[in-house]
């Protein structure tokens, strides 16, 4: 099996990021991927656009990092790129002057916050262009944005568009890798990490990050054998509205609310892979009101979650775990983490509670893999002791922390 690069461990570390699907499509209400309708560059006009604005709020949610469109599959470019016409620097904005892949890397380094840039290698526009052709195309675009703005800690290939296309990966790769030696990319051709298979914002389980193949994109069921087995961290991507990436000022009946988003969190993060949450600024360049306070609130949930940390003392039994509580107290919540850099190793397991100061425990939880984090969720019990019992594991494994926790 390949080596773990430590990138993929501090990947996981993240566990929640934000997508950020901003371009020319933002300004043409009912366009749909590969429509093949025109969009003019006369368009693009954000009024207040603030890359700030976007970045400060995925930061009160709590998210670690952040990805921008910087090309989709329209082919317009956020940023000034030489080899296209079709970009921000034939636009209104800024009188041509404006590049907002800089204002948003700007604004993540600003707030502490991870780079993620979104690239799509197929397209439709208006270029047309012979395989070479192409391939130079997309390397020259890939190398301005991997030379003209500092690290890039992850870099996000879509492979929607690109079921029949050969590109010249050995180029491709050698680019980024030499380009960004410690940068992460997402689910293609040399990956880091993988997409689960759906833009639900659920990971399937079991969720074993060791994997031998991948799915390729939401428009086909294939399957991409790798060479060898890899350790590759699952991301689980989903729109906060229901259908949309790109800002529709038709469908805000559909924000999520913050009792589905938690359900994601615990159906991602909660099942070992991380959760990146799609938000599409809206005209004026700015996170619509109502999607910026449902994410601030659901923020707010996730550090009531953290907070309710029950105090206890955790020791290693024969057979698994035993958390004792201090004082007997409701519990509704256990959060185990494997140390990954040992590996992921449980491959089921279950937890009982001792309701009562005599009898017998009783199973209230039980499950499969657990990885770099599992949220065992079940109906509030009062108790003074948990037992957590492993079932089945490939390998000794080490367990980081287990925690528990009741929250209202």
């Amino acid at each position: 099996m390949r080596e773990i690069r430590p990138q993929q461990l501090e990947f996981l570390n993240w566990e929640f990021g934000f997508f950020f699907h901003f371009g020319i499509r933002t300004f043409y209400e009912g366009h749909k991927d590969w429509d093949m309708k025109e969009m003019p560059l006369s368009g693009f006009a954000p009024s207040e656009l603030d890359c700030g604005q976007w970045i400060r709020t995925a930061k009160e949610a709590g998210a670690k990092y952040a990805i921008l469109i910087c090309k989709h599959h329209d082919g317009f470019a956020n940023w000034p790129s030489k080899y296209t016409d079709y970009s921000v620097k034939n636009t209104p904005w800024k009188d041509g002057k404006g590049d907002v892949v800089r204002d948003f890397t700007d604004a993540c380094r600003k707030y502490g916050i991870k780079v993620g840039l979104y690239y799509s290698p197929a397209q439709f526009g208006s270029v047309k262009m012979e395989p070479k052709e192409y391939d130079d195309y997309f390397v020259n675009q890939i190398s301005e944005l991997l030379t003209d703005y500092g690290t890039i800690d992850y870099l996000w290939f879509d492979g929607c568009g690109s079921e029949n296309h050969k590109y010249d990966e050995p180029r491709i790769i050698q680019t980024i890798r030499t380009l960004q030696p410690n940068i992460l990319i997402f689910n293609m051709w040399d990956p880091d990490t993988r997409w689960v298979g759906n833009e639900s914002g659920i990971v399937p389980m079991p969720n074993r990050n060791v994997v031998d193949c991948l799915n390729f994109s939401v428009q086909t069921d294939r399957k991409d054998a790798l060479k060898e087995k890899c350790f590759l961290p699952g991301e689980c991507d989903c729109r906060i509205r229901l259908k949309n990436w790109f800002y529709s000022d038709r469908d805000l009946h559909t924000l999520k609310s913050v009792d589905e988003l938690m359900g994601l969190y615990y159906l991602s993060v909660g099942r070992g892979a991380n959760l990146l949450l799609n938000i599409g600024p809206d005209r004026r360049g700015l996170l619509p009101d109502e999607d910026t306070a449902r994410v601030k609130e659901f923020g707010a949930r996730i550090r009531a979650l953290n907070e309710a940390k029950q105090a206890a003392t955790v020791t290693r039994e024969e057979t698994g775990y035993t958390v004792t509580l201090e004082e007997p107290t409701l519990v509704n919540h256990l959060i185990l983490q494997e140390a990954m850099e040992t590996g992921e190793h449980v491959e089921a397991f279950r937890i009982l509670a001792y309701p009562y100061s005599y009898g017998s425990p009783v199973c209230i939880y039980e499950s499969s893999t657990i990885g770099h984090k599992h949220i065992a969720t079940f109906p509030t019990v009062f108790t003074k002791k948990l037992q957590v019992e492993i079932l089945s594991e490939d390998a000794p494994h080490t367990m980081k922390q287990i925690s528990a926790h009741y929250l209202i």
